[in-house]
């Protein structure tokens, strides 16, 4: 399955709630902090069943993403559910891994292929700073947990703010390299103003090789983070929406002013 721009496309990234337990500087408005985010839209059986349509036209890959999606009850089942759908080669999550250490293994049974775990520092102080309360050791036991379960390659979000330190970046690159980690530098962006950059250490940023579509946890498509195109399925159905932000997929984004990261999951 191709965009317009010959690029295939095979990987769709579903945010499964907007809700999430930390509230990190750089992806949560300070003013919406402490707010419950919205009421669930889309069952655990709707996502799959969205799965199932689009594994024929040619996804294999999904991403569960939030918010934070280890808060969204029945999250094993629904990674079960996903990996069983003829034609998905792998399921992936993106986590903050505060609640990882206990969900690890039970996820692996269930389909679960591997993680991206976000951690931007190893000094517990700045840490519990720039999540505004998170536990560093919650991660640190969630990424032993991940090894031990088999959830690899494991690979580390680091978000570089213009506060991190080459001293903070080093730590993380020993660290990871001691644990046989891959560890990817993700500079802070900018949805409203269409600042950003690619990945270093991943495909991210890449927009000649970008191989992927979005799903917001209200049931919009859209076919690019920096980009204000969304096509609802409850306008146009579940492929017709998704057809719609193929063929609306642009060469490269600009800007978005209509979302926010810890909606569309980033």
């Amino acid at each position: 399955m191709k965009d317009s721009f010959n690029r295939e496309i095979n990987y769709l990234r579903i945010s499964v709630t907007d809700r999430c337990n930390l509230a990190c500087s750089y992806c949560m408005p300070s003013e919406l902090m402490g707010r419950p985010g919205s009421r669930h839209k889309l069952s655990l059986e709707q996502l799959a069943e969205i799965v199932g349509i689009l594994a024929p036209l040619g996804i294999n890959k999904v991403r569960l993403t939030g918010g934070e999606p280890l808060v969204r009850p029945g999250i094993e089942a629904l990674v079960q559910m996903i990996s069983g759908i003829q034609g998905i080669r792998e399921v992936a999550m993106t986590t903050n891994g505060q609640l990882l250490s206990g969900k690890a293994g039970t996820l692996a049974q269930h389909g679960l292929n591997r993680v991206n775990i976000s951690l931007d520092t190893l000094d517990p102080v700045r840490y519990r700073e720039l999540t505004r309360g998170g536990s560093l050791q919650n991660v640190l036991k969630g990424i032993d947990a991940s090894l031990e379960a088999g959830l690899s390659p494991i690979k580390i979000n680091c978000v570089l703010t213009p506060e991190t330190s080459p001293g903070e970046m080093e730590d993380l690159r020993e660290f990871c390299q001691a644990r046989e980690l891959q560890l990817r530098f993700i500079r802070q962006m900018d949805l409203q103003r269409g600042k950003f950059w690619k990945v270093e250490g991943g495909q991210g940023g890449h927009c000649t090789a970008c191989n992927r579509m979005r799903l917001t946890v209200d049931g919009r498509f859209i076919p690019c983070l920096f980009s204000e195109r969304e096509y609802s399925m409850d306008e146009y159905g579940i492929r017709g929406a998704f057809e719609m932000a193929l063929g609306h997929k642009p060469w490269k984004g600009k800007a978005n002013t209509r979302s926010t990261f810890y909606r569309i999951g980033g």
